[in-house]
């Protein structure tokens, strides 16, 4: 299936759900927040929330500092 990650199109086997494609992505267990066309994912949403054709996913990773 074709999606758009953070505006790049990506490409992913059918069925994944965000919590897969943070895991692909090696983001499994880092704080890093979701939207999914234009909703927030809670992270307790993450491995039921499934992902479609032509979902449009922005995913920000935190990074601490000062």
């Amino acid at each position: 299936m074709h999606i758009q990650l953070n505006g790049e199109p990506y490409e992913l086997p059918d069925g994944q759900s965000v919590a897969h494609l943070l895991e692909r992505l090696e983001l499994g267990g880092r704080r890093v927040a979701v939207e999914l066309n234009l909703d927030i994912v809670p992270r307790s949403q993450h491995a039921a929330t499934a992902l479609r054709e032509g979902d449009q996913v922005e995913v920000v990773q935190a990074i601490g500092g000062g």
